[in-house]
């Protein structure tokens, strides 16, 4: 199966729009990939479960979308941002525009579930009002020389341009003027909502969304975080859950071959190699079903906690444990550490625990935690959770 869409522009070239992807090639990995979506919808996903989810997904791949971009934030800085919804500062406001474009995409993805009921192995149709209000959702109030949210970018004569760098496939020249980029965004709405693309997987259809997008690179700030977002908006809209956040710390994670792929699958179309997008299409796909199988064991841990968390509390309400003991494993679960016996003697909350009690009684919870198999010691004096 091909179809190809030839553009002519006026200062940058020939430009052509193609599936290019060896079927055949893919076919074990498509595979596996839809064998982790039936294990993954096999998972009891309970209210609470689906929350946690949806929170650490959130939090993961707005991480990981920044960080590609320069971000420094951590994680845990990324959720207090998120949570609090105060931005004080640029990189605050970098990172709650991207939230707000996920809700966006969410929404969308949502509203096409309902109108299309009947189209459940289908994916929405992209517009031009979608991509340029995305991009206005991105880049609003972030301060770039050029770039004004939701317009197209436009090349003064002399100055281009560039994408990438030597080290990851090399410089990559994207189309100059404005009058260019009309013109190809417009062929490529049309190609990718065309019937031929629609047939293929959601999977393969979002990938190549995002890979053409980038190529076009249509504004001057913000094409990666558009393009990521637009990939997980009709992955989304295909019914496939949580892992379309989660490919963006894939992303981050295979940093030097996601910005490589790019510029294999542009220079093998450049050769007129038969199937030039393979590569990137592979890669993305590794993406999903690493995404996927992630998502899988994420999923029995939390299920594992919430099981650890009604025996606890059941523990604590019979007098199996005492006050101090359930403080001690709620905070060790609550924060998701494995502290050394030292390092746990030295937290404060620990430390006011004891502050007039004798190191005997300490010493007795510790071991009446350990008799009842809800944490050990190791050799090396480091306290782990027994979980389920």
């Amino acid at each position: 199966m091909e179809y190809k869409k030839r553009i002519e522009t006026f200062r940058s070239g020939i430009f052509t729009f193609q599936i290019g992807i060896d079927f055949e090639r893919i076919h074990p990995l498509m595979q596996r990939v839809r064998d982790a979506s039936l294990r993954f919808d096999s998972v009891p996903m309970v209210n609470e479960i689906a929350m946690r989810l949806e929170k650490e997904v959130v939090v993961s791949s707005i991480y990981g979308t920044n960080t590609i971009e320069g971000g420094i934030q951590t994680e845990e800085e990324i959720e207090v941002i998120i949570s609090s919804e105060v931005s004080n500062n640029e990189e605050a406001k970098r990172i709650l525009n991207l939230k707000y474009a996920y809700n966006e995409a969410e929404k969308a993805a949502r509203l096409f579930a309902v109108r299309s009921p009947q189209q459940s192995n289908q994916s929405v149709s992209l517009s031009e009002e979608t991509i340029t209000n995305l991009h206005a959702i991105i880049t609003d109030g972030l301060t770039h020389p050029d770039n004004t949210p939701g317009r197209y970018r436009d090349n003064p004569k002399g100055q281009l341009t560039k994408v990438g760098d030597s080290a990851h496939g090399g410089v990559y020249v994207p189309p100059k003027c404005r009058a260019d980029i009309v013109i190809l965004m417009q062929h490529y709405l049309e190609w990718i909502n065309s019937s031929e693309l629609f047939t293929l997987d959601p999977l393969i259809r979002a990938s190549l969304a995002h890979f053409y997008f980038e190529t076009i690179h249509p504004f001057w700030d913000g094409n990666g975080r558009v393009g990521r977002v637009l990939e997980a908006l009709i992955l989304m809209s295909s019914g496939v859950k949580y892992a379309p956040f989660a490919l963006s710390r894939y992303y981050l994670k295979h940093i030097d071959r996601y910005f490589t792929v790019f510029n294999l699958a542009r220079n093998s179309q450049k050769k007129k190699e038969p199937y030039p997008n393979t590569v990137f299409v592979e890669f993305v796909l590794e993406g999903m079903l690493e995404a996927l199988n992630n998502l899988i064991t994420r999923a029995h841990q939390i299920i594992g906690i919430l099981i650890f968390q009604a025996i606890l509390n059941r523990k604590l309400r019979t007098k199996e444990i005492n006050f101090r003991q359930f403080t001690i494993i709620d905070n060790l679960l609550s924060r998701n550490i494995k502290p050394s016996l030292s390092s746990l003697k030295a937290e404060l909350w620990y430390s006011e625990l004891y502050r007039k009690l004798t190191a005997k009684t300490r010493l007795r919870d510790l071991k009446g935690l350990q008799q009842q198999a809800l944490i050990r010691i190791t050799e090396d004096k480091i306290v782990e959770l027994v979980l389920p």
